[in-house]
């Protein structure tokens, strides 16, 4: 340990930070052998993958998450976030977002790792070190791709590691997620959590404002009533919500209904024309038009290759189980 600095700050060289990473990839290849997802704690996630796979449309939660091996591309809006083993993601509201895992193989698989980001800890953490009540900046996207220093990699690993004894881990974990918090306070992201954490000023604002969208997202858009309601002009509003989720207030709404309805129609096997109404189209026309524009397909053409992707990969499932 560098004796220059606090007994919680550690300098780390090249060579530990290789260690380090090589270490959790055997963590977690250990504890999920099989392609998939795994929550083997409330609020940790673990992720496997032996091939690149297609886009995948969601909606962001609020976690840090780090890639032991291989590399991932998140889009939100029109911007691109890559990262891999040398980076960490942040995301700090419900953000409808593109994600797709670009390097990945069976002998080198994608292997990666999520810790949710709950209001509750992350005001817990800011009030212990006197930053409760502190305003963040409201300039700042709530996704974020930075460099995974040796401290949180450090506290990365003794998470992973923490696993291993199922009776111990539940406690170690809550105090390791703490530290993990305390050290994204204390470095480039306080400001972003002030999304998650902060009552009062423009970034609690913002934050309802993306509540009353989702909650909302199939009924007429009326930004002025949303503007009004938080608080704000609605210039300002516009302004403030596209800095944080690269995306104006109609293309927000417009990407959740779309991702609703695929769901709807991939899982409850709805038909389009009814999906569309459901959502909060009302000219099926013009949710044909949208839907080919975000996923490249008609609904109905999209549906039937998204299953028939699913077939395949059942069979190979099977073939290899």
């Amino acid at each position: 340990m560098n004796l220059n600095t606090s007994p919680t700050e550690q300098s780390f060289t090249r060579g530990q930070m290789q260690a380090y990473r090589i270490e959790l990839v055997k963590l977690i290849e250990g504890l999920i052998p099989h392609d998939g997802r795994l929550e083997p704690l409330d609020g940790v996630g673990l992720y496997r993958a032996s091939s690149a796979l297609e886009l995948n449309y969601g909606v962001s939660t609020p976690a840090f998450c780090v890639i032991a091996q291989g590399s991932k591309k998140v889009v939100l809006g029109d911007e691109d976030y890559r990262y891999d083993p040398m980076q960490y993601l942040i995301a700090t509201a419900e953000l409808p977002i593109v994600s797709q895992i670009m390097e990945a193989s069976k002998d080198s698989p994608y292997l990666a790792l999520s810790v949710r980001l709950d209001s509750g800890t992350v005001n817990s953490v800011l009030a212990s070190i006197g930053q409760i009540g502190v305003r963040g900046q409201t300039n700042v996207r709530a996704l974020g791709v930075n460099a995974l220093d040796g401290n949180l990699l450090d506290a990365v690993v003794r998470l992973i590691r923490a696993l291993y004894t199922p009776r111990d881990a539940p406690y170690l974990a809550d105090l390791i997620k703490r530290e993990i918090i305390y050290r994204l306070c204390r470095g480039e992201q306080k400001d972003r959590l002030c999304h998650i954490a902060c009552r009062s000023g423009d970034a609690h604002q913002i934050a309802q404002a993306i509540e009353i969208l989702r909650s909302k997202y199939n009924q007429p858009l009326q930004v002025a009533d949303i503007a009004q309601d938080i608080g704000m002009s609605v210039s300002g509003f516009y302004s403030h919500f596209r800095e944080v989720t690269a995306m104006s207030p109609l293309q927000f709404q417009k990407r959740l209904r779309l991702q609703t309805a695929r769901r709807l129609m991939l899982i409850e096997n709805l038909d389009a024309s009814s999906t569309g109404y459901k959502v909060g189209y009302n000219d099926a026309s013009h949710f044909n038009r949208d839907y080919k524009g975000l996923f490249g397909l008609p609904p109905r053409q999209d549906i039937l290759k998204l299953r028939q992707s699913r077939t395949e990969e059942d069979d190979e499932t099977i073939a290899h189980g």
